[in-house]
């Protein structure tokens, strides 16, 4: 196949974003890679960074060779480093909607993102729970599953940005069928897993102790694993959570599938957090992110850390490649 093209968005402009972009700009990646920001915004971190920033007008794939590229979309107001600025946060969602446009189209091969601000989001007014949510809507996939990756392990979610609150009543037996089929056909076709094993955890302590902490696995998640295994999907589960990710556990096990956000993505940062990688299955194109936050302390000081967004990258690379 010709070189990838992979669009990236470097996300917040007040945060690390576009610091990584410009440090990732020094030793390009074996790719066409296009940046969708300001070029403004680049000059002006990179001369903050002290660094050298060149990079082609993008012109399309057909002219695309190695090498970095900006598609522009300005902000709205001068960006300072570290400082939040809910004027520019529509430029952070024209960042992702180009992105989107691209990837279906055709003209990107992927798209790999930077960190956002979702509190800076919602306080411009813009209904914002995170990147997931917006790509499926913008991309109109119906079952976007939040994974993260890292050597040696892979997490994946059944409910995403939910309060904690929520998260019993978001686990159904039609939804969590629906991630459960999303992760299994995204491993096997986009991973190249030819017959994955999912290792699926209980909502409850101790997987409910047979009803006595909660009945989540009994009436949903149980008959779920059976229903779905009875149609040759191989699942493990569902497993307490708190020795879900033992060795003896994971022994053959291609995926974790947590139930919230903070039962598996704390395990997974501990893990591997600086090669970690956030892929999101069900879209109709790849995605990748780094896994990490907008850091907007370190933004314009020379001390983020490349290591994830390298890491995403080459994940994205080798899934296209995949394909």
């Amino acid at each position: 196949m010709s070189i990838p093209v992979i669009a990236l968005t470097p996300g917040e402009p007040a945060g690390v974003g576009p610091d990584l972009a410009i440090q990732l700009a020094q030793r390009p990646p074996a790719c066409a890679l296009v940046l969708i920001a300001d070029p403004a915004l680049l000059a002006e971190r990179a001369q903050q960074l002290h660094l050298p920033f060149a990079a082609g007008e993008w012109k399309g794939r057909k002219s695309a060779g190695q090498g970095v590229y900006v598609l522009p979309v300005q902000t709205a107001r001068p960006v300072s480093a570290g400082r939040l600025d809910t004027a520019n946060a529509p430029y952070v969602i024209e960042t992702l909607k180009s992105a989107v446009a691209g990837c279906t189209s055709g003209e990107f091969d992927a798209l790999v993102t930077g960190p956002v601000h979702k509190g800076s989001i919602n306080d411009a007014g813009i209904a914002f729970t995170g990147h997931t949510e917006i790509l499926a809507k913008l991309s109109g996939a119906v079952q976007p599953v939040m994974m993260l990756a890292a050597p040696g392990l892979r997490v994946a979610l059944a409910t995403i940005h939910l309060p904690l609150s929520a998260v019993p009543r978001a686990i159904t037996r039609e939804r969590l069928t629906a991630v459960i089929e999303v992760l299994h056909a995204d491993l096997k076709h986009k991973f190249g897993i030819a017959d994955p094993v999912i290792l699926v955890c209980g909502l409850n302590p101790h997987a409910g102790e047979s009803g006595h902490l909660g009945r989540e696995e009994i009436e949903v998640i149980e008959p779920v694993i059976k229903s779905l295994a009875a149609r040759g999907l191989r699942l493990r589960g569902p497993v307490p959570a708190d020795t879900a990710f033992i060795p003896s556990q994971l022994q053959g096990v291609d995926a974790v599938l947590a139930m919230y956000h903070d039962q598996g993505l704390p395990v997974l940062k501990h893990h591997d957090f600086a090669h970690a990688v956030n892929v999101t299955l069900g879209l109709p194109f790849v995605r990748t992110s780094v896994d990490h936050g907008t850091a907007l302390e370190l933004a314009g000081t020379g001390r983020a850390d490349l290591s994830s967004l390298v890491a995403a990258i080459e994940m994205a690379i080798k899934l296209v490649k995949k394909k």
